[in-house]
């Protein structure tokens, strides 16, 4: 066993547990579970950019409010939620390292329906004035609250349930429920923006996705009710008094602070995909003047490529490593920004979805499907949701957070300039392919071995103190 259960070398190795009161790993259950989950949860949070996109920019700022101003206070309400998704960190990791991963899943799911219900019932600026503003960004930050823990208890059920020889593809199915997430809310705003007229659709009819939120929390807790702890978090809650006696928030910050700041880098990766699925909506249907709903089924025809390739890529991962296929995939969607901004730009629909299915549907999904296990893998079992909460969600607060606004602004006064979008995001994706190289590879070693791997001797000696210390406490009861 690891060294979250002894406190020899961290380097040596140790049979498995193999003993009656196991729990037995159920990959298919978990990713199942992981996926519908993640799917139907970040259905709610990325219904909220495409409204955010197309509607919420003219009803929830002043009429009189230029259209650039109006997008990027919109795009800032975005970014709102990625910003805090840091703080949530800091509460929900710790909570999925202490109190289980399944607890995690099911506190975030009621936060994320709730605030995306309460929504589709928010009075407009016209009805309320400055307060509606004020409550959109309050159920924003519960949505990002909620957010920062959600991926990274999924992740690490899928990956602590796997095989050794799985563990990329059983992880990927995360993604693969984030992105069939992201095209169900992408393509639910196709019907209401072809057949409602804009009056009607500006009403009442962009409430209704918002308010779909109340089956998908009813789904999702059908579903995961019923999945299991994983066996790596058992067995130290189990045998590891270490484990329960040390607080992950501070184990992670004193001796696994590199591999945090490697994924909030290599996080960097999302900047991509804010632009692709946020900024350029914005920028084809209010400065190009593209249709709407023919811009929203670019975002439908990419992630529906997506699906097929995540777990194709995650496979390819599972026997070649983390590392290539993730590098590959973030120069790659990098290289293809450049050309679709310009398509978008010139109005060329051809190249928009050619360009827009390659960009995100095939490369940024190589990093996309990749990264759940390369950065979970970064961290031994006692503070692994702790560590991947953290680190993704400090990334992700800087890239999404940041981009809508910050491209909006390099855009120019005429919100044209969108070569100067396209550098912000090779910047990004340089940061994030330089941090992805320097990690350790972890295809070939078992959980057991990358809990020895990301312990110090230092470490070890320290768990092993405070395990010999309870035992004496229990000996002297």
């Amino acid at each position: 066993m690891s060294t979250t259960h002894h406190t020899g070398s961290p380097g040596a190795e140790n049979p498995p547990n193999h003993s009656a009161g196991t729990p037995a790993k159920t990959p298919k259950k978990a990713a199942l579970a992981s996926w519908i989950g993640s799917a139907l949860e970040y259905y709610d949070f990325a219904v909220y950019g495409t409204a955010a996109a197309l509607v919420l920019n003219h009803i929830f700022f002043p009429e009189d409010a230029s259209p650039g101003v109006a997008i990027l206070f919109s795009m800032g309400t975005v970014g709102v939620a990625y910003v805090v998704r840091p703080l949530g960190a800091l509460i929900m990791g710790p909570l999925g390292d202490k109190y289980g991963r399944k607890f995690v899943l099911m506190l975030t799911l009621f936060m994320m329906g709730g605030a995306t219900f309460l929504v589709g019932c928010l009075p407009t600026y016209d009805q309320a004035g400055l307060l509606a503003p004020a409550l959109l960004v309050l159920c924003r930050v519960i949505q990002g609250l909620s957010a920062s823990g959600e991926q990274a208890s999924a992740i690490s059920v899928s990956l602590e349930h796997s095989d050794d020889r799985h563990r990329a593809f059983t992880t990927s199915w995360t993604l693969q429920g984030t992105q069939f997430g992201t095209l169900l809310a992408t393509a639910v705003f196709i019907p209401f923006t072809l057949i409602l007229t804009e009056e009607q659709l500006f009403s009442w009819g962009w409430r209704v996705p918002f308010w779909a939120s109340a089956v998908v929390v009813f789904v999702a807790y059908m579903i995961r009710r019923h999945l299991e702890e994983p066996p790596a978090f058992e067995e130290a809650q189990a045998e590891g008094a270490e484990v329960k006696r040390t607080a992950p928030l501070s184990t992670l910050l004193k001796y696994h602070k590199a591999a945090v700041i490697r994924i909030a880098a290599a996080a960097m990766v999302n900047t991509i995909n804010v632009v692709f699925l946020v900024w350029s909506l914005s920028f084809a249907t209010s400065i190009v003047g593209l249709e709407r709903t023919t811009m929203l089924w670019v975002s439908v025809v990419a992630n529906f490529v997506a699906l097929f390739t995540i777990p194709a890529w995650a496979l390819l991962a599972d026997k070649i490593g983390r590392k290539p296929v993730f590098v590959v995939g973030v120069l790659g969607a990098v290289g293809f920004m450049f050309p679709y901004l310009a398509a978008v730009s010139a109005g060329n629909w051809t190249l928009i979805f050619l360009l827009g299915a390659l960009l995100s549907g095939c490369f940024y999904s190589m990093a996309n499907g990749i990264w759940p296990s390369f950065y979970a893998e970064m961290f031994p079992t006692r503070v692994r949701v702790t560590g991947l909460a953290l680190g993704t969600q400090i990334g992700f607060a800087i890239s999404g957070g940041l981009t809508p606004i910050l491209a909006t602004s390099v855009a120019g006064a005429d919100g044209a300039q969108w070569m100067n979008v396209a550098l912000v995001v090779a910047a990004a994706g340089l940061i994030s392919v330089v941090a992805a190289l320097t990690a350790k590879e972890t295809k070939d070693r078992s959980l057991d071995e990358i809990d020895d791997l990301h312990t110090t001797r230092t470490e070890a000696l320290e768990l092993g103190a405070l395990d010999r210390k309870e035992t004496a406490a229990a000996g002297r009861r």
